[in-house]
């Protein structure tokens, strides 16, 4: 009996089966792919809210499936206007269960290389504004369009913004659209590229709906590719403004890069490497503003408030605050010196990319790090506009004391134009002088206070057109690599011992003080006087920045102990800055000799080329006798 039972069932689906066959069989009998065809581009019409124009061939499969498929197709808001899409093949998926009741309704559409338009005129009002409108319709039964997802395989997406002139294109665009019918969400998923670059993106829209009629509605999108990861969480509306606002994250391993490969011009030196943002955005109109700010860069860290605004010219503005602040990878590629640190550097400054974003921002640190010093508190603003940038400190503890002024860079034609305005209060003088132009030979405690101006395409360059003026004041400290008291005592007692090695050790002074004047790259040494309390210098002359040489000439007195000067030497002091010759003037150590008068009555020149060589240790150049070419014969 049981067996009987299972045979009859089997029976009874067996017929059920052949039944549905049958039924799905006679769908093309009952409706004609005409009335399919017409059927489709009603719904694709009342879709889009844009006449379809189906310009290629139509084939229509009702058994065992059913699919539509048009070619060449074009979707239009007239018959003049520009088609807003265009495709190579158009695939509809039928329902099954409306099929059969005689009714056409499309389960699924399938775009295959399209080539989408969306134009942003000046109005804020786009060519796809028809289909925003059918589906705003649509939202409210009776829905006007039933299709559940859209696909999009070898698409392009063209965007331009009339007003601006700005275009973006999207390409190998395979994405999938998911339309349940107008329901509560929309969802987008899949891959795109842009500027040859290979993205996943996804978008969530909550209340498809509300957004639709401009109301508020949840947003969540996702981009991730090889040149940057971006994420964001929180809502959007169009009415009464289109606003965005919600939580921005953002990672990249290069900012250099992402600029480049944004199209931007990437910033000048180095860094800009590894970037990390996390903030509260608000997007209105052209200004996004990021609150909450946290972002990281080559390894720094700061807090603050930043706003970017895109209405006419990009410029980024904000406040930052950090713990420690390194600018060694930003000064890496800055090369002030040549190689061999005795030379300025020669190669090429290029400034071009400061033409593109401006930037006003300011920034404090507790620590600032540079490549070979290390500044305290700091407060700098940075301001770029035009290609013009102004850095200013308000105030840096560095080099042992405190930092104020401001320094101008700005694009030309042959290079760069450079302003400095410094005023150093209190540092120590040795590290101060060493970073800003290598010159390690002067220790203490003192003020420092430069206005300077030059241009040109390399730091030589514009070393040739400084033009400005200097001052150091300074206090305990010394002379390096020159002893002038033990050579003034050598000399006092022994005028013609001259020789020995007194370029090494140091010279002390209580006070010192210099007043320069810079005129085409060349000092005019206007002030000089250094006092020590064994020791008084004091010296005039010329030195070339360019060459990095000086010609000085001065006169170093030794000191009593009641202050009164016991000893007086003229000298000169000739070379280049890392390693200066002082020469003392042989007449006057001639005259303090007591072989003076013989040696100065003698008219030969061999006894004061000896007496010279005896002095300065170094012979000099024996004259060539000059001699008369025998006359040629005829």
């Amino acid at each position: 009996m049981a067996l009987t039972g299972f045979k009859r069932l089997g029976i009874a689906f067996a017929a059920l089966i052949l039944a549905l066959v049958g039924l799905f069989a006679a769908v093309p009998l009952m409706i004609s792919p005409d009335t399919v065809r017409e059927a489709v581009k009603g719904e694709v019409r009342a879709l889009t809210g844009l006449d379809p124009l189906l310009r290629g061939d139509a084939h229509v499969s009702l058994f065992p499936q059913g699919v539509i498929s048009f070619a060449d197709v074009r979707l239009t808001d007239g018959p003049n206007a520009d088609a807003a899409l265009t495709a190579e093949q158009l695939i509809a998926r039928l329902r099954v269960l409306p099929l059969l009741i005689g009714r056409v309704e499309i389960a699924d559409v399938t775009l295959v290389a399209p080539v989408i338009r969306i134009d942003i005129f000046a109005d804020g009002r786009s060519n796809w504004s028809p289909l925003i409108g059918k589906l705003a319709e649509g939202a409210a039964p009776p829905r006007t369009a039933a299709v559940s997802e859209i696909r999009i395989e070898r698409g392009t997406l063209i965007f331009s913004d009339k007003a601006r002139g700005n275009s973006e294109t999207l390409t190998d665009v395979d994405v999938s659209l998911a339309w349940p019918a107008i329901s509560k969400s929309f969802g987008a998923t899949g891959r795109v590229t842009w500027r040859a670059e290979p993205l996943d993106v996804s978008l969530t829209i909550g209340d498809f709906a509300a957004a639709l009629s401009g109301a508020r509605s949840g947003v969540k999108t996702r981009i991730a590719g090889k040149p940057l990861k971006l994420a964001f969480d929180g809502a959007f509306s169009t009415q009464p403004s289109p606003k965005i606002e919600g939580t921005l994250a953002a990672d990249a391993p290069s900012l250099r890069q992402v600029a480049i490969w944004s199209g931007q011009k990437p910033p000048p030196g180095g860094g800009f490497g590894r970037f990390s943002l996390k903030a509260q955005a608000s997007i209105l109109g052209g200004t996004v503003a990021f609150t909450a700010v946290n972002v990281e860069l080559d390894g720094n860290s700061a807090e603050g408030v930043l706003t970017l605004n895109t209405d006419n010219r990009q410029i980024l503005q904000g406040t930052l605050a950090a713990d420690k602040l390194d600018l060694t990878p930003y000064l890496s590629t800055v090369k002030v010196l040549a190689g061999n640190q005795r030379e300025w550097d020669a190669g090429p400054i290029d400034v071009s990319s400061l033409g593109g974003l401006d930037v006003d921002i300011r920034l404090s640190a507790a620590k600032v790090l540079l490549s070979s010093a290390t500044l305290g508190r700091t407060a700098i603003a940075a301001n770029l506009r035009g290609g013009h940038l102004m850095v200013t400190v308000g105030e840096s503890q560095g080099f042992g004391g405190t930092i104020k002024g401001s320094l101008a860079l700005a694009t030309t034609r042959t290079g760069a134009d450079v302003k400095a305005q410094m005023h150093f209060t209190g540092v120590d003088l040795e590290s101060c002088l060493t970073e800003l132009i290598g010159l390690r030979r002067l220790a203490g405690t003192g003020d420092i206070t430069l206005a300077l101006a030059g241009s040109g395409g390399s730091v030589l360059a514009i070393t040739r057109t400084l033009n400005g003026t200097a001052t150091l004041s300074g206090h305990k400290g010394a002379l390096i690599g020159l002893n002038v008291e033990q050579l003034l005592r050598r000399l006092e007692r022994r005028p013609l011992s001259g020789g020995g090695n007194f370029r090494s050790g140091q010279t002390p002074y209580e006070q010192i003080g210099l007043q320069l004047k810079v005129a085409e790259g060349t000092i005019s040494v206007e002030h000089v006087k250094i006092d020590g309390s064994a020791v008084k210098l004091a010296l005039a002359g010329t030195a070339s920045i360019p060459m990095r040489e000086l010609d000085l000439t001065g006169t170093a007195a030794l000191i009593n102990a009641a202050g009164i000067s016991a000893f007086e030497l003229p000298f000169v002091v000739q070379g280049s800055w890392n390693d200066p010759l002082l020469l003392p003037d042989p007449q006057s150590l001639i005259r303090r000799s007591g072989a003076a008068a013989p040696l100065l009555n003698r008219s030969g020149g061999d006894a004061i080329r000896s007496a010279i060589e005896r002095i300065t240790g170094n012979a000099p150049a024996t004259p060539q006798p000059v001699t008369t070419p025998a006359p040629v014969a005829q």
